[in-house]
């Protein structure tokens, strides 16, 4: 069975074809990852638009995308140092 691309949050998409599956910019081979690094190492959002051919929105949809994942991320502490 063949997986189309699903849409986990507006913009973002997976599909097992494309980068292995990992979240994407929808319509495109960018993935989310590539965006946050690049935001991270000082790129503004229009240089990243502008760079990978996307929208200074598909880049705002990457940050949002991955506030929820940490948002909804669970932290086990199985030791202290």
């Amino acid at each position: 069975m063949v997986m189309a691309a699903i849409e986990i949050a507006p913009r973002i998409v997976i599909d097992e074809k494309v980068c292995f599956g990992k979240p994407v910019i929808k319509g495109t081979r960018v993935p989310v990852v590539v965006v946050l690094h690049e935001l991270a190492n000082g790129m503004s959002p229009e240089e990243i638009a502008e760079e990978y051919g996307i929208t200074v929105e598909d880049v705002r949809a990457a940050v949002r995308y991955a506030a929820a994942i940490v948002a909804n991320e669970t932290i086990y502490v199985t030791s202290e140092r």
